[in-house]
């Protein structure tokens, strides 16, 4: 079979050039460490791969996230710990403000000190992350959660709780609504409060109370009138709520126990004709309006017994108010506590997942560096074998005899 000059050197470049090109390739996943260099390599490897850079750029993102969220509930961390400092600190004051060797002037200084604390507990309320963003105003970030009125504050963000995606799974609340924190706080024992009425002429002082018999509760409001008639004191029972007189002429004896209806409660001291003393149920009360209820009850002078009585049972009530105010704050702080945890969990879980991702894309893409190499020796072998034999064969020619 006869074949063309012109054949011999296309079919002699042809291979030269596959050589090259195989050797190109093989030179270029040692420089580069990679076995695909392009899709065409392996398609079911390269989309596996894409697959899995994928998931690895988003768990990267949900590390980025998680980093913002340790941020925020470190920070919220942080102001709850000073409210709880601000709490017990207050609670101090008060339970110095009951000391009897106070004078009034002393009491007025104490009142002056608690309205600082009060402003610093707006200043708390009122706290920002680096971005600006209001920490306890809910969804409403741009919004300032706490305005101080004459009976308290007025709250103006909403419920909501500012959520981050910190896993592909898992959203974490990095906010806390100021409604939980400083509003939504039972007054009293936290299932009735026991109370002092404000004109009250006697020192009668009324403890806390306590549940005797939770079957036996109603949820109504109470009121205790005491008649003072011939030097003997008694006292009636009347349910406000429904009108009804549960008892009357009930003897009077300082420091025992008054029970009806499931509660259960005690009065010392005097007290006057015509003073009452009211039982009602315990509802949601603001620690602004504990703390501005407490600097009245401090800075209102004392004259008498009965101021000295009512003094008494206003602290009494506020530390009442103040140790579920900061049992609040505990349990919040526990809560972004257990939050962090969770952050610090995910975290490590975050971590054994990109080296998962990276090993597997190592397994997918990297090269084997000593078969490559071993390709590459051979490939150049051949690549030289090919281009002496195009010489050799170039040269059979006649022109060679003549």
């Amino acid at each position: 079979m006869r074949i063309s000059t012109n054949t011999v050197y296309e079919q002699g470049i042809t291979t030269i050039q596959r050589q090259q090109e195989t050797l190109l390739k093989t030179q270029q996943q040692v420089s580069t460490g990679r076995r695909i260099l392009t899709p065409a390599d392996d398609p079911i490897a390269a989309a596996r791969a894409l697959d899995v850079s994928q998931a690895q750029s988003a768990n990267s993102q949900f590390a980025v996230n998680r980093n913002s969220a340790k941020s925020s509930l470190g920070l919220e961390e942080s102001v709850l710990q000073s409210l709880t400092d601000l709490i017990q600190n207050v609670r101090e004051t008060t339970i110095t403000a009951g000391n009897p060797v106070l004078s009034n002037n002393d009491r007025a200084a104490l009142a002056a000190e608690l309205r600082g604390r009060l402003d610093q507990l707006t200043g708390l309320a009122n706290s920002t992350d680096g971005s600006g963003q209001y920490l306890f105003s809910g969804y409403q970030g741009n919004t300032k959660p706490f305005t101080l009125t004459a009976t308290g504050a007025q709250y103006s963000g909403d419920q909501g709780q500012r959520l981050i995606q910190v896993g592909a799974a898992r959203q974490i609340g990095i906010s806390d609504s100021g409604v939980d924190i400083f509003e939504r706080i039972r007054n009293g024992n936290g299932v009735f409060v026991a109370a002092a009425g404000a004109t009250n002429a006697g020192n009668g002082i009324i403890s806390p109370g306590s549940v005797v018999d939770p079957a036996a509760l109603t949820g109504h409001s109470y009121q205790i009138n005491f008649s003072v008639t011939g030097g003997v004191t008694t006292y009636d029972v009347v349910d406000t709520t429904t009108s009804t007189t549960l008892s009357t002429g009930n003897a009077y004896v300082s420091g025992n126990a008054i029970a009806f209806d499931g509660i259960g409660f005690d009065i010392q001291g005097s007290p006057a004709n015509g003073d009452r003393f009211t039982i009602t149920p315990s509802s949601n009360q603001s620690l602004f309006k504990t703390l501005n209820d407490l600097i009245t009850i401090v800075a209102t002078p004392v004259n008498d017994a009965a101021g000295r009585a009512r003094l008494a049972n206003g602290l009494n009530l506020a530390l009442l108010n103040l140790d579920h105010a900061l049992d609040n704050v505990l349990r919040v702080r526990a809560d972004v506590g257990s939050r962090l945890q969770e952050v610090d969990a995910l975290d490590s879980l975050g971590e054994d997942l990109s080296l998962q991702y990276q090993q597997t894309l190592s397994q997918l893409q990297d090269v084997d560096y000593a078969r490559a190499i071993s390709d590459l020796s051979r490939q150049q072998a051949y690549l030289e074998a090919a281009q002496k034999s195009f010489l050799k064969v170039t040269g059979m020619t006649l022109f060679d005899f003549i």
